[in-house]
């Protein structure tokens, strides 16, 4: 095994050599770049990517980014086009092709069944003179200097250079569309962004008869009961009309109880915390758990327009959700 000195350079070179790659893509972003974003933000079906072996990975990768950023898209596998897949495939697409050599057998098949639906190509290839580029409507040069592998064989540089300039590509179209924060949530609700600007408070309180409620007039005893049996750790305080005045948490009880043991003649209100920290049902959960950090609160009630209480809401809620600091 060759000494960790020698590993680690030659991890080092791989980077340098990859990352010279990319530098010099930037150079070769122009006019023909446009016209491609242009072609993919027209079209009016689905943007079709296809490649073989490993472009056909990066292919898939491709997918997936311009998928989650708004346009709609597609992997097709060149073997499976030619055995019926390309039915998939209307003349309101846009195909984008990824070849290395830009002459791999199985594209070179399928193009000109493209070219027959009378769907446009774009070609993502490293030899602006091969076939798939003759066939291409649009090409874009993704050639290397040489491959990362020692080799230069392995396709190591012009994997990474074709996945950043399909980013580049979704990237621009993102743009384009002008593309929102909220619109990436929605097609990521599982994820982070996702719960924090989806995820909305009336999704996680309680309400209705499980929200802890007692009049100001109720003694020691009953608003105990009421913490206790709805198990939120707080119950609102309400007037005669039903509005909120206050919360009796159980850190309130404990600081009462470091002062006197003869509750006998206290009341909620007597206890309470006044004009506690409200949200409304349709605020975001990530809003309820940014005011609880910055706070130093578990609980928040939730009120509406006459402010009456309509719901609790409790930070361990909103940690099983999946909420935290880091996803504000």
């Amino acid at each position: 095994m060759k000494s960790p000195s020698a590993i680690i350079e030659k991890g080092r070179n791989v980077v340098r050599v990859e990352s010279d790659a990319v530098a010099a893509l930037a150079e070769r972003i122009d006019e023909r770049f446009a016209r491609a974003v242009e072609m993919m933000y027209s079209c009016r079906g689905r943007i079709v990517v296809t490649g073989m072996g490993k472009s056909g990975i990066i292919a898939r990768k491709i997918v997936a980014t311009l998928n989650s950023t708004g346009t709609p898209s597609l992997f097709l596998h060149p073997s499976d086009a030619v055995h019926g897949d390309i039915g998939m495939v209307r003349k309101e697409d846009v195909v984008l092709c990824l070849s290395k050599s830009g002459d791999t057998a199985e594209l070179q098949q399928l193009l000109p069944m493209f070219k027959r639906i009378g769907v446009p190509i774009i070609g993502m290839v490293g030899n602006a003179n091969s076939r798939i580029a003759q066939l291409s409507d649009i090409i874009l040069d993704v050639s290397v200097k040489e491959e990362a592998c020692p080799y230069d064989l392995a396709p190591t540089s012009s994997t990474t250079v074709t996945l950043v300039l399909g980013d580049a590509l979704a990237m621009a179209l993102l743009n384009e569309r002008n593309f929102t924060r909220e619109e990436f949530a929605l097609y990521h609700p599982g994820g982070n962004l996702g719960k924090k600007l989806l995820l909305k408070i009336e999704e996680l309180m309680v309400q209705g008869d499980a929200v802890p409620k007692v009049r100001f007039n109720v003694s020691v005893r009953d608003a105990i009961l009421e913490i206790t049996s709805k198990r939120l750790g707080a119950t609102c305080v309400v007037d005669d009309n039903g509005e909120l005045i206050g919360i009796v948490t159980d850190g309130d009880l404990r600081r009462m109880l470091q002062k006197t043991t003869d509750v006998t003649h206290t009341t909620a209100e007597m206890m309470m915390t006044r004009h506690p920290k409200t949200i409304t049902k349709e605020a975001l959960a990530a809003l309820a758990l940014q005011e609880m950090e910055m706070h130093n609160i578990t609980q928040l009630v939730v009120v509406d327009d006459r402010y009456h209480p309509v719901g609790m809401v409790h930070l361990h809620e909103l940690v099983k959700a999946g909420l935290s600091s880091e996803s504000l």
